[in-house]
């Protein structure tokens, strides 16, 4: 067999995948395998709904995630105005609301676009992969942050959402 099983995080409140002839982990299915494959696991009960192609490992009920990713703009009034690309950010909240309306008038609803402008412009460190913040569950994340991810639907993309970090663009992914 693979060597694949599904096991459950007490900590994150998630399913995530092991091998346990390697002891990789991984909170993503492995690629190579099928829907049907992943289902047939060790431990799968613990999925519940899609798995595949960055759907991520969910659970159900309180413990209700979702996976998204996010362009940060940073500006003088937030929680650590620093970031990858600037040591002292000192820009302020009305100018980094602009830019940030700008990307997202460039974005659209293109998920490519919106990878693309929160791998160059994001503050945050997740801009290394594309904006993805992977998967979390309520109360993981700031509570604006967390409501507008939430509310939306898989492939919607936020307007502008404040949180003590700064301004974001949400895509939810999963």
């Amino acid at each position: 067999m693979s060597g694949w099983e599904v096991r459950f995080s007490n900590t994150r409140k998630a399913a995530y995948f092991h091998n346990v002839q390697t002891r990789e982990s991984t909170w993503e299915p492995p690629s190579h395998l099928s829907d049907a494959q992943l289902r047939a696991l060790p431990g799968s009960e613990y999925l519940v709904g899609g798995v595949g192609a960055g759907g991520g490992a969910q659970t159900n009920g309180e413990n209700e995630q979702v996976r998204a990713s996010h362009l940060l703009v940073k500006h003088s009034g937030s929680r650590r105005p620093s970031s990858w690309k600037n040591a002292n950010i000192t820009l302020p909240e009305a100018e980094a609301r602009e830019i940030l309306q700008g990307y997202a008038n460039t974005i659209g609803q293109d998920p490519v676009k919106f990878a693309q402008l929160a791998s160059e412009y994001s503050d945050d460190s997740s801009h290394e992969r594309g904006g993805d913040l992977g998967v979390f569950s309520r109360g993981q994340m700031q509570r604006p942050f967390e409501e507008a991810t939430f509310a939306l639907k898989v492939g919607e993309i936020s307007g502008i959402v404040k949180t003590d970090s700064g301004l974001h663009l949400i895509m939810r992914t999963g």
